[in-house]
């Protein structure tokens, strides 16, 4: 004898299924409060990562992009080997050979932290020396030449006429590698460092939620993005008025 009873519910994820057939969505973003000191955390440590990268970066490629422009033949051949190999591979295979590459030619285990620095410096290093490149490049001759022919060294003509001025032209392109970096630190979660996206996914394996998480760790990846184009934004408008 068959006996009537009420559908079932089987909780899978983001949706709760009944024996009908029928789909509830069960969200709940009352969660927010409780996980973000977490993500908090996680997001001081994306910032930390992204900033120490580009610094890295930007003292890594400041001479390589000189490297590549200069006058040493041999200079400027290992320079584009570098770019070249660095901007040819993915950063997670930099990062792998970072992490567990580089432990079996120095017989030590390489921390997690510093491996994330070294292979995202190091990525940086090469997209910010094609960017120092460019920069130099588009400044006229004009003012090399007339720095040289005042008796500056070529190093001092860089230094105090052409670096300058090529600055300003590439702290927009600065400013996108920063964001670029923001965002491909998220990698570092696959060597168990626990930035933003690791502590979000630790935060899932504990309240079940991934579509209320991981729109949460989007939105601060956002509004990390949009913060950092609008002061690169006002920071280009402030050095075209000193201009």
């Amino acid at each position: 004898m068959n006996r009537s009873r009420r559908p079932q519910t089987a909780v899978t994820g983001l949706h709760a299924m009944g024996d009908d057939g029928g789909i509830n969505v069960t969200l709940d973003f009352s969660i927010i409060p409780g996980i973000m000191p977490a993500l908090l955390l996680g997001t001081r440590l994306t910032v930390e990562l992204a900033l120490m990268a580009v610094a890295i970066g930007l003292f890594i490629g400041s001479f390589v992009g000189i490297g590549r422009i200069g006058g040493n033949r041999i200079v400027r051949i290992i320079a584009g080997i570098y770019v070249d190999f660095i901007r040819g591979t993915p950063l997670l295979v930099q990062l792998f050979l970072v992490y567990f590459g580089l432990p079996s030619l120095i017989g030590r285990p390489v921390p997690p932290f510093i491996a994330a620095i070294a292979a995202m410096g190091i990525n940086s290093g090469a997209y910010v020396a094609e960017i120092v490149r460019a920069g130099i490049q588009s400044i006229d001759r004009g003012q090399m030449e007339a720095a040289r022919s005042v008796g500056l060294s070529y190093s001092q003509s860089m230094r105090y006429v052409i670096f300058p001025q090529a600055f300003r032209r590439i702290i927009p392109p600065l400013g996108n590698e920063f964001i670029a970096m923001l965002k491909d630190s998220s990698l570092v979660s696959v060597i168990a460092l626990e930035d933003l996206l690791r502590k979000g996914q630790v935060v899932i394996s504990r309240t079940f939620r991934p579509f209320e998480v991981y729109t949460v760790v989007a939105l601060i990846y956002l509004i990390m993005t949009l913060a950092i184009s609008g002061l690169v934004a006002w920071s280009e408008k402030r050095l075209k008025v000193v201009d």
